[in-house]
């Protein structure tokens, strides 16, 4: 009986943490990370977009998608599934502005590549072979590396 009550907890506890809200973005940190201020008040939440990686900030391309995103949200209003938290305590979300899923948006323009897991192609596989095939953002030079490869060669950037 105990093990069937914690395998429930396990399997709902992503489910306690998930909510949907509107608001207005106050800052993007990076590629794959902004700032939301929620419609209702209070203070700006942290998110990681789901199902993406951008380049970390100090790697080629990371500057200009940090700037291909703040273009896009900065002060702009968007609609927010958050779906648990990261390492960081970042919350991890799905974020739509006018309707469009913007990571998706940045895989298909060549800012951030389709997060895969376990040898398994990720949601926006298709989005990220057409932006290679068209050489758009990141891929317009050839040797982009991950940022996931490229942490674990160089770390973290300062």
């Amino acid at each position: 009986m105990r093990g069937w009550i914690l395998a429930a907890c396990i399997v709902a506890a992503p489910a306690l943490q998930a909510a949907t809200f509107h608001g207005l973005v106050t800052h993007v940190t990076d590629g794959d990370t902004i700032w939301v201020r929620p419609n209702g008040g209070g203070a700006p939440v942290e998110l990681r977009l789901v199902d993406i990686d951008a380049p970390e900030g100090c790697q080629p391309h990371g500057a200009e998608a940090k700037r291909a995103l703040r273009e896009r949200l900065l002060r702009e209003p968007v609609r927010v599934q958050t779906q648990g938290t990261d390492t960081f305590d970042r919350q991890l979300a799905r974020v739509q502005h006018r309707r469009q899923d913007i990571g998706a948006w940045m895989v298909r323009n060549g800012h951030a590549w389709s997060s895969s897991f376990q040898g398994k192609a990720g949601p926006h596989a298709r989005l990220e072979r057409l932006a290679r095939q068209e050489r758009k953002g990141l891929w317009s030079v050839p040797g982009a590396l991950e940022p996931r490869s490229f942490r674990k060669r160089f770390g973290r950037c300062q």
